[in-house]
């Protein structure tokens, strides 16, 4: 963590030294989440569903010059998957729906090319800390026309792993001086599901977001 803190520390430094111009701004947005699996354990699991999330925070737009700038974010993130069961006979019925909720804050260092002046393409790393980890469960059963439902909402923070790292790409849009919409994909690369022993299952972050931003 120290060694990372400094590395982020460095990067913004220099980025600062070498500054035509610099803004400070706040942004905010909707995803669309999921959780990308492997392993040879994940065979004949079914693939999660997406979920909605939201992102909110800061960022620093680094102008380096007439086309190139460096943007650090510090974000608040909602992201998981979703993911349904059902079994039906006669006189017998169960449906389930399990959301795995996760809150992340993400440091994306975003590298931005200015290919017009107000449009730009991005790319750059990103590191999340999880924050928590809930599976939200809800579930009916009915049998012979009575109907049970339930819901129960369980802590699952120590199944994963506390540190995600991924890759983000994107595209950005500024309406003017002030306002700035923008669309990116988020490519986790770290497994964050934390492995049991002789396991070999695997968890990934997927999101893509649509947010808008206001540069003050």
């Amino acid at each position: 963590m120290k060694k990372l803190v400094l590395s982020l520390a460095a990067v913004l430094t220099f980025g600062l030294a070498s500054a035509q111009e610099t803004k400070f701004g706040v942004k905010a947005g909707v995803g669309l989440t999921n959780l990308a699996q492997s392993g040879k354990d994940s065979d004949g699991v079914d693939s999660p569903d997406s979920k909605l999330g939201v992102q909110f925070g800061a960022f620093a737009e680094i102008k380096l010059d007439d086309k190139f700038a460096f943007q650090p974010e510090l974000l608040f993130s909602t992201q998981g998957a979703k993911s349904k069961e059902s079994v039906s006979s006669t006189g017998y019925s169960y449906s389930s729906e399990t959301k795995l909720n996760f809150s992340y804050i993400n440091v994306p260092l975003m590298m931005k090319y200015y290919a017009t002046e107000k449009f730009s393409l991005e790319f750059g790393p990103q590191v999340g800390f999880l924050m928590s980890a809930k599976a939200k469960t809800d579930s009916s059963t009915t049998i012979l026309g009575t109907t049970e439902s339930t819901s129960t909402n369980e802590d699952v923070k120590k199944f994963y792993n506390s540190t995600d790292f991924g890759l983000n790409i994107g595209a950005g849009y500024n309406f003017t001086d002030n306002l700035s919409a923008g669309l990116r994909y988020n490519l986790g690369l770290s497994n964050v599901y934390k492995e049991q022993s002789g396991e070999d299952y695997k968890l990934k972050n997927r999101v893509i977001s649509l947010q808008l931003g206001y540069r003050f």
